[in-house]
């Protein structure tokens, strides 16, 4: 939640423009509640205040911690380590259900541009492919054994299809995870669940991985925005990507250098990213643009991984960037529907 971003930093930003990354404003300030606060009062109570990547960089350093391990000390400043286990828990089980929801999901989209859900077809199609009989079953299913022959870019299409079921409930109206926004809330979900079911990951994984995504989330909130209604969809589907990017790479066994970094490869190649939707649904380009981002964030992990962390842009660089090409951005290409894909296509 964005309260949540804003604790581990003990900083503040004023005239904040939620965009959808809380429901309504009851429950946004009931959410924030004694979660934010001044720089000045906040920045005593979490041993490891941090604003920027490289204040993390320099903290993760200064502490001899991964990531994970230092939001995850700044987060017992509020809550015991279990109680900190089972939200975080609880946040993968809700996106975990959604994906699985999505998979269900037949028919078209409310709205009236009679876009028809494909999540649920994509599914029935890749289990056939993988499992004999091609019953749907099993959510995930068995992966195929390495050295098995077959289409590699199958994991790929399993990656897409869990953002498009993410999204899918979303334009349904149905339960999902703001992370950080409705809008872009396929991206985490459909790379943790590309971790869980290919690379075997873990409980203890996708903590590490949530608490990594929402230092970057921290970061970019304070520095920029995630509403695509200040900065186009770069605020929205790019944060998430870099988040995802983040957190993959620090599932994976990755140096803080390389966290940020895969976090600002996700970020720079979202760069000047417009908020167009048809009809003002987010519908169109919203959801394959998820599946697009899962994929964008799977790719900048693994290119940060083979690397030791050394880069050319830095994290804080490219947010500023995207809060400057954000600023310079046309109204119309914010989440308005007056330009773009929203003009250009009739709405039929």
């Amino acid at each position: 939640a964005v309260a949540d971003f804003r604790r581990y930093s003990g900083a503040r930003t004023e005239g904040e423009v939620a965009g959808d990354a809380v429901g309504n404003e009851g429950e946004a300030a009931g959410e924030a509640g004694d979660a934010v606060g001044t720089g000045e009062e906040r920045a005593g109570e979490v041993p490891h205040p941090f604003t920027s990547g490289a204040g993390l960089l320099e903290r993760c350093e200064q502490a001899g911690l991964t990531v994970a391990e230092l939001v995850r000390e700044n987060e017992l400043a509020f809550r015991s380590g279990a109680e900190l286990d089972a939200e975080l828990d609880a946040i993968w089980e809700a996106m975990d259900a959604c994906v699985r929801a999505g998979t269900e999901g037949e028919g078209n989209l409310p709205g009236g541009l009679n876009v028809p859900r494909r999540a649920g077809m994509i599914h029935d199609a890749l289990r056939k492919r993988e499992v004999e009989g091609g019953e749907r079953g099993e959510y995930f299913g068995d992966a195929p054994e390495p050295g098995e022959p077959g289409d590699p870019l199958l994991v790929m299409d399993w990656l897409n299809l869990f953002a498009l079921a993410v999204n899918e409930e979303n334009a349904a109206g149905h339960r999902v995870v703001t992370a950080p926004t409705n809008g872009a809330a396929g991206i985490v979900p459909a790379v943790i669940s590309y971790y869980v079911r290919f690379l075997g990951g873990t409980a203890e994984g996708i903590r590490r991985f949530l608490l990594a995504a929402t230092a970057i989330g921290t970061i970019v909130k304070l520095n920029a925005s995630i509403a695509g209604a200040e900065v186009g969809c770069q605020g929205e589907v790019g944060s998430a990507s870099a988040m995802a990017a983040a957190g993959l790479a620090e599932a994976m066994g990755g140096s803080p250098a390389q966290v940020e970094n895969a976090a600002e490869i996700a970020m720079e190649h979202n760069l000047g990213l417009t908020c167009d939707p048809i009809g003002g649904l987010v519908q169109i380009p919203c959801i394959e643009r998820n599946a697009v981002g899962a994929v964008k964030s799977v790719n900048a992990a693994r290119l940060a991984m083979w690397g030791d962390g050394t880069h050319t842009v830095s994290l804080d660089a490219v947010v500023e960037t995207m809060r400057q090409t954000g600023m310079d951005m046309m109204s119309k290409y914010k989440e308005t529907a007056e330009g773009g894909l929203a003009v250009n296509v009739v709405e039929c």
